[in-house]
């Protein structure tokens, strides 16, 4: 027969087993508010049962029971739910950064209309309107000065505030890119203790939550992926390649780019290669870095150089009240001093490049003009080149509107005397020098004979800046070389103009003589910039840069704004549908912290009446 014993041994058990119940219920209701935190059961099973050893079966049908035996604590966990939550952060990350970033860019534009950059351009032409009814005064002239150099301070801090923003996200790309990689570290380590813990037969529960946490985190940052089925080996990838391989973590380092300003890039550390980044904070950091911010500088850019560039071109042919010509309103700085824009690009003391922003043909054109010519134009594009067709029936104007459509960067215009004007633009690719005119080439002649620009037609005529002396193809010698780098954040008023506004031009002279007076045809030239078509780019007037700009960065932004909503009830619906699985509800821990105290009364119960019955076997049988 069973020992008289064996109730104790089965009711200790019970007991044990309901207190460790207990305590696990006391656990979540702890954890009930902490980040991560999955709520845990005590996973109990009958005892394995026990034979009478001196009999070769059973005595009775069925096996004696042993009671019950807290097999091991168990974390309640949703695994494919987890998954999709952390393939979803990275999305989640990437618009939220957006958002915040964008609105930043948007406030930057939201200027009092007093102050605004389009207000105080209206008033620059406005002021110059007013010097062509009154070209003898200095009180009006010191007003154009005076509004040149507001307009120049709002070109300024725009530049100032759009740098600023930039360089707040390169300080995000290091501050991220440490960020991932202590996480990698930790991970490493936490990945190390439960391979400990586990080879011992234990479950670290606790470690998995935190592992989970940690992973969620770098799933903000990158598009990340777990695979977590080698009982040995926790992965975790990123565009195809590993970032954490068990105890191994590959880590990520940053790279000074001379090609981008010296901004960082994000490298593997294993080998020096590009990490290809799909998603998450840094990604976003990355493309509001490298594209929104250095587009809308360059977009500044674009139209402070031709904004400059125009007014100048204008003010040299006028004469002011001292007599003088060739003077310019507006500093310009070059990029290189050679006139012919020769650049030594590889520091070797020889130059191997020509940097030219603008080149103007030899001959007048009329814009309603057949050019009875056909021929295929090329310039360069932000990849490769581009070809332009023309035919006899094409207008100049229409061939003009052509190239400017045509995703070229270069565009073109008529100038004030009806010559064709060529300018580059601000480079798509950060690899290329902003406003350099790069390649040129006619298989007709348009750009030679009709035009004026190249001297020969075809691959044996082009113009093509990655040589030095690219000057030679030219017809002329009618070109600008390229600016420093960002003219919005250096152009000023002439300081001959700033200290002496008698320098200020409003007139045309005759034959080289100087303007005679009330003559105000030179003012009216530059007043007429406001309403010409003067390609800002690829827009026709500084009107339109205006409004593009103001619009594109609100569209953008509301895009950011949108999809971020999005993904917030998204990753919401995602987060509560695993909560309802793995979180810990506080009245359900008390409905079985209840239910587990009656067990552990019972199983107390159980052990006393045990008791009760051997005190009667031990102390009051036989007496």
């Amino acid at each position: 027969m069973q020992s008289s014993f064996a109730g104790i041994e089965l009711g200790k058990k019970s007991i044990i087993a309901h207190s460790k119940a207990i305590g696990t219920v006391g656990h979540n209701i702890s954890n009930a508010g902490v980040e991560g935190y999955s709520r845990q059961r005590v996973r109990m099973e009958a005892s394995e049962p026990l034979y009478f050893p001196h009999l070769n079966r059973e005595h009775t049908p069925g096996q004696v029971g042993q009671g019950v035996d807290a097999v091991w604590v168990e974390r309640i966990e949703d695994e494919l739910m987890e998954g999709r939550i952390v393939g979803r952060l990275a999305r989640g990350g990437y618009w939220e950064t957006r958002d915040h970033y964008l609105l930043q860019v948007e406030r930057i534009y939201n200027e009092p209309d007093e102050i605004s950059g389009r207000v105080l351009m209206d008033q620059f032409w406005e002021s110059w309107q007013q010097l062509v009814k009154n070209p003898e005064s200095l009180a009006v002239r010191d007003t154009v000065r005076e509004r040149g150099a507001a307009l120049i301070d709002n070109i300024h801090e725009n530049f100032k505030q759009l740098k600023t923003v930039r360089d707040m996200l390169n300080t995000e790309v290091e501050t991220a890119v440490n960020r991932i990689n202590e996480i990698l570290d930790n991970t490493a380590q936490l990945n190390n203790e439960i391979a400990r813990v586990e080879a011992l037969g234990d479950r670290p529960n606790d470690l998995y939550d935190k592992r989970d946490v940690l992973i969620r985190e770098l799933g903000t940052y990158l598009n990340v992926s777990t695979n977590g089925q080698d009982p040995d080996e926790f992965n975790v990838h990123t565009g195809g390649r590993h970032l954490l391989q068990g105890k191994i973590a590959y880590h990520l380092q940053l790279v000074d780019d001379p090609a981008n300003e010296g901004y960082f890039r994000v490298a593997w550390v294993e080998n020096g290669e590009d990490i290809q980044i799909e998603g998450g904070k840094l990604a976003s950091y990355l493309d509001l870095r490298d594209v929104d911010l250095r587009r809308e500088i360059a977009k500044l850019d674009q139209m402070t150089i031709n904004f400059i560039d125009l007014v100048n071109e204008n003010h040299r042919k006028a004469y002011n009240l001292q007599g003088e010509t060739g003077v310019d309103f507006f500093t310009e700085y070059p990029f290189v001093n050679n006139v012919d824009g020769n650049f030594d690009a590889d520091g070797d003391g020889a130059a191997d490049q020509t940097r030219l922003f603008r080149i103007t043909g030899e001959n007048r054109l009329q814009a309603q003009e057949q050019i009875g010519l056909q021929g295929t134009l090329t310039f360069a594009a932000a990849e490769g080149t581009v070809n332009i067709d023309y035919y006899p029936t094409d207008t100049v104007e229409t061939l003009v509107r052509r190239i400017n459509t045509s995703g070229s960067e270069v565009v073109a215009r008529l100038d004030s005397d009806g010559r064709l004007q060529l300018r580059a633009v601000s480079a798509a690719d950060a690899a290329n020098p902003d406003f350099v005119i790069r390649y040129a080439a006619d298989s007709g002649e348009f750009l030679t004979n009709y035009s004026g620009i190249l001297t020969a037609s075809g691959e044996e005529g082009a113009y093509n800046w990655a040589q030095a002396d690219a000057v030679t193809a030219l017809r002329g010698d009618t070109y600008a070389t390229s600016p420093l780098a960002h003219p919005a954040g250096w152009i000023e008023v002439n300081p001959l103009i700033a200290a002496d506004v008698s320098r200020i031009a409003a007139g045309w002279g005759v034959n080289g003589r100087p303007a005679e007076a009330g003559d105000g045809r030179g003012a009216q030239s530059i007043a007429d910039i406001r309403n010409n078509e003067v390609m800002v780019g690829r827009l026709r007037s500084f009107d339109a840069f205006f409004a593009e700009r103001i619009a594109d960065v609100g569209v953008r932004g509301a895009v950011a704004r949108d999809t971020h909503q999005n993904e917030k009830l998204v990753l919401k619906e995602l987060n509560d549908m695993k909560s309802s699985v793995t979180g810990v509800n506080v009245d359900e821990e008390f409905t079985e912290m209840i239910k587990f105290q009656h067990g552990y009364s019972a199983a107390a119960r159980f052990v006393n009446e045990i008791d009760k019955m051997l005190d009667i076997i031990i102390n009051r049988i036989g007496v």
